[in-house]
């Protein structure tokens, strides 16, 4: 069960993909990499309940620093809410622990297919969202953040999605909705 030659390449290059689309998009590439890697590791022995679950595993960790990497040059142009994403993220880290919990006594064709739907989702959202008009003040209440980020924290445990295609559309949401408008 070892790794040849096209699976090292076609990761590698997934990789260098993904790298560049979560610094423009704000996006981790779960979409992109979980099948990658499942298919990889299938590929070579792997069953497949095993890996689907390092395929999440794997793509929670990439996805750290390639978000520290996006997040720091938005910071550069202003475009950071250091409080709210912060918030958030331990909050959603917290969740996360526990769907990772729960994923961990689910058979693997379950968390496929619920990959399968929460990607279908967030393109079908993608497809028919409508830019957001900023009309007042973000909000900076913690509550809404970490409401919020509990359960899309869970979420991402479960299915190895870390927050491109759940939080940032409900992120946005959670700064209008919840929140208060600054004096």
């Amino acid at each position: 069960m070892e790794m040849q030659a096209a699976q090292i390449t076609v990761l590698l290059i997934t990789g260098i993909a993904v790298g560049f689309a979560s610094g423009l998009l704000g996006v981790g590439g779960c979409f992109i990499m979980v099948p990658v890697q499942y298919w990889a590791l299938t590929s070579v022995g792997v069953d497949p309940t095993i890996a689907i679950r390092i395929a999440f595993g794997t793509n929670l960790l990439v996805v750290l620093p390639t978000a520290f990497s996006g997040a720091m040059t938005h910071h550069r142009k202003g475009a950071v809410l250091w409080k709210a994403g912060i918030t958030f993220g331990i909050a959603g880290a917290l969740g996360a622990f526990s769907g990772a919990f729960i994923a961990s006594h689910l058979p693997g064709r379950v968390l496929t297919m619920a990959f399968g739907i929460a990607v279908i989702l967030g393109a079908l959202r993608m497809l028919t969202a409508k830019p957001s008009q900023i009309t007042e003040e973000p909000s900076d209440s913690l509550t809404s953040f970490i409401l919020w980020g509990i359960p899309l924290g869970i979420v991402s445990g479960i299915i190895g999605i870390g927050g491109g295609v759940l939080m940032i559309p409900c992120g946005s949401r959670c700064t209008r909705r919840w929140g208060h408008q600054r004096p």
